[in-house]
């Protein structure tokens, strides 16, 4: 999903403009030869002339306008769709670990329990490693209230990019729209992730699927190379922190929408609902993961 671009946005800043603008194209072309099939392991040489770059710099120039390198960039989306897999599908170590594109069951039980610090078959068995959601307790009118907080955000200019396909896949999108950003040194502290989920994930088919990659943008800030510009109106939302990998957080959106939501007084708006990402998958393990996931609500008569 985001990431921090703090280190290579120094680098970045050192090129002269229309060099970084370049160099972020470039380097988009390879994320879209690493997104298009994570399973597949690809050469440098391909990674390299997709970006059109010289095999000997490309390494140094895609971490400076990423933070990772390539290998980091498969590994971690091979890791993002193999935890889904055995939450959501609840398929056999061996099937995801092939789907993945490891060489073994073995290789990815190894990178799966250094990055999740626990085995795939447990992390299936159990459901996930992220915070449990609370258990209902009937006719009690305030079950779980105070994990939600309702509260008002402010209009938002995004870069949005559209992303379609399974929602497991996003983080393909923020990699391209971080590269995008960083080359016009767009990332700084106060910048937010953002996700807009346009459609639901059990009624729509995978294929099918919308929903936008986004960050925060100052004024300035232009659309170019499939990346749009989007202004959010002040919006009342409630927000659930989940913290947790990604691949965990559908049965959230269940507990909302089947829950929380008939029993609280409120009715969603007419907006997609948001994920916020506040912190860097990066350089946390899964575990450590947070997202703030906010659905819109219709403003309060008289507010």
């Amino acid at each position: 999903m985001p990431h921090d671009t703090t280190p290579q946005d120094a680098g970045a800043a050192r090129l002269k403009p229309a060099t970084r603008l370049d160099y972020g194209r470039r380097i988009a072309r390879a994320m879209a030869v690493i997104a298009a099939d994570p399973a597949r392991n690809p050469s440098l040489e391909e990674l390299a002339g997709a970006a059109a770059f010289s095999p000997f710099h490309f390494h140094r120039i895609y971490r400076e306008l990423t933070g990772e390198t390539p290998a980091e960039t498969l590994a971690r989306e091979r890791l993002s769709r193999g935890a889904l897999l055995l939450v959501r599908d609840r398929l056999a170590v061996a099937a995801v670990a092939r789907r993945c594109g490891y060489g073994s069951a073995a290789a990815f039980t190894r990178a799966f329990r250094a990055a999740y610090g626990i085995p795939p078959a447990a992390y299936r068995e159990q459901g996930g490693i992220g915070t449990p959601l609370p258990a209902p307790i009937p006719d009690r009118e305030e079950t779980t209230m105070h994990e939600i907080a309702i509260r008002n955000e402010p209009a938002l200019r995004l870069a949005a990019l559209e992303h379609r396909g399974p929602y497991a896949t996003m983080g393909t999108a923020f990699d391209r729209l971080g590269a995008w950003a960083a080359a016009r040194g767009l990332i700084g502290p106060d910048t937010r992730f953002i996700g807009l989920y346009h459609d639901d994930p059990k009624t729509v088919p995978e294929k099918d699927l919308r929903s936008d990659a986004c960050l925060t943008v100052p004024p300035g800030a232009e659309a170019s190379e499939g990346v749009r510009i989007l202004e959010l109106p002040p919006t009342r939302v409630a927000t659930l922190v989940f913290q947790g990998p990604y691949a965990e957080l559908e049965p959230v959106y269940t507990w909302l929408y089947r829950d929380w939501l008939p029993g609280s007084g409120e009715e969603p708006a007419d907006q997609p609902p948001r994920e916020e990402y506040l912190n860097d998958p990066k350089s946390l393990p899964p575990a450590e993961w947070l997202t703030a996931i906010m659905m819109p609500l219709k403003a309060k008569t008289g507010a």
